[in-house]
């Protein structure tokens, strides 16, 4: 089955969760086997398969093994991740500034050099045997500046609980597990090419070079997902500079992997290798953790998830205070992984009525837009601030998000609490 553009993705997906399902995947690593993942889910849905994979804090109050301070004024500890706050945005400028770029970890950072770094390049669709690139040797490579936002799939997770009373599982994000960089790096087309990638090759996949992962007593192995090939050859990056430096430690350094317009996990970080198959490849990154389960999505759940859906934020602090009878300039950005943003609409009191906001940017696939409303508020009292996008695909964020046990893709309209004094 050949699948040329992005627009075959979904069936792509679709097909390979019926290789997984009917044992014509092949696994990659440690984790549980396909019948266990089943049988689990049909016993108790993810939560039987996931475990308790809460991490313990760091004795500090800081999150475990993560790099960079932390200033709580720009940062939120949860776990071994730190969420950016989204007041902390405000007068940034399009990209996010590093000291609060949102950091998503499995297990901790490793601290790794350039100068001893390599990548392997390896696997049954090569022409040939492996090979290895250093930090030098994809330096030399044609160099490709690609501006796009990175976020975790489950960015906004913590509203399913919050706003529509769903169980799930996971990190409580609010909304700030985003961020968007201007990344700069090699092509993986080019260093596919480079190693011999051959016709019959199907599926590409990074694994990075952080300590395995475990939860609830199963060692899952390092990070890896599979992508098929020609999203490899069309537009992903193995970038080595974020916002015009090298890579921090806590973003990939020295190497990492840019996915535009996908959920986060498929952008490895610190990846030191990448297999090249001629058959459909898996991992538990793309069979038991990022996956739609749960009873609105089969007993099977959905097929791996891969491009983001359209969400809205306001550059706010929780629980924001306003002046009433002065004039206010409510700000935010829009984004979606299915194409750029074309319009955003905004309610100042809870959604009874809307209004369209102003767009500072036009539609960018794989980015966010900002945009502005002015509000003068005339009554004191608590209201609800909320901002709804449409993108250049037809999708609008809807007023309930379809509930999943893991609590991906949370895509509603954010009911954010404001108080007018």
């Amino acid at each position: 089955m050949s699948f040329g553009s992005a627009a075959q993705e979904h069936a792509y997906d679709r097909h390979r969760l019926r290789q997984w399902l009917t044992g014509a995947a092949r696994d990659t690593g440690p984790g549980p086997s396909r019948r266990t993942v089943l049988r689990l889910l049909g016993a108790g849905g993810a939560a039987a398969v996931l475990g308790s994979s809460v991490p313990a804090l760091a004795a500090d109050g800081g999150a475990a093994g993560i790099v960079k301070p932390l200033p709580p004024e720009l940062l939120t500890v949860r776990d071994t991740n730190a969420e950016t706050n989204w007041q902390a945005l405000r007068g940034t400028g399009y990209h996010t500034p590093v000291d609060r770029f949102f950091v998503r970890n499995h297990t901790v950072t490793p601290l790794l050099s350039p100068q001893t770094w390599r990548l392997k390049v390896w696997g049954s669709g090569l022409r040939g045997g492996p090979v290895e690139f250093s930090y030098g040797d994809l330096r030399a490579l044609p160099a490709v500046t690609l501006s796009a936002c990175m976020e975790c799939a489950g960015n906004g997770r913590s509203y399913f609980a919050t706003q529509q009373g769903d169980r799930v599982t996971g990190t409580p994000w609010t909304l700030g597990a985003i961020g968007a960089a201007r990344w700069r790096g090699a092509r993986l087309a080019d260093v596919l090419h480079l190693a011999g990638v051959g016709r019959h090759a199907v599926d590409v996949m990074p694994r990075g070079l952080d300590a395995e992962f475990t939860s609830a007593g199963r060692n899952h192995g390092q990070v890896r997902r599979p992508i098929p090939l020609t999203k490899a050859l069309e537009d992903v990056l193995l970038a080595y500079e974020m916002n015009g430096e090298p890579l921090p430690y806590d973003h990939g350094r020295p190497v990492r992997v840019v996915v535009p317009s996908w959920a986060g996990i498929a952008s490895v970080k610190w990846v030191g290798d990448i297999e090249v198959a001629d058959e459909p490849l898996f991992s538990a990154w793309n069979t038991v953790f990022y996956r739609l389960l749960g009873r609105a999505h089969g007993p099977e759940g959905s097929a791996p998830i891969t491009r983001q859906p359209v969400r809205s934020a306001f550059e706010l602090g929780p629980e924001a205070v306003f002046a009433a009878g002065r004039q206010h300039r409510l700000t935010g950005r829009s984004w979606s992984g299915a194409g750029g943003i074309r319009a955003v609409e905004v309610s100042t009191d809870g959604g009874a009525s809307w209004r369209p906001a102003r767009l500072h940017d036009g539609p960018r696939t794989g980015g966010w837009t900002r945009w502005s409303a002015p509000w003068r508020p005339e009554t004191a009292g608590r209201t609800e601030l909320l901002a709804r996008a449409t993108d250049t695909a037809g999708r609008t964020q809807p007023e309930r998000a379809v509930p999943n046990d893991q609590g991906f893709f949370f895509d509603a309209v954010v009911r954010h609490r404001a108080v007018v004094v």
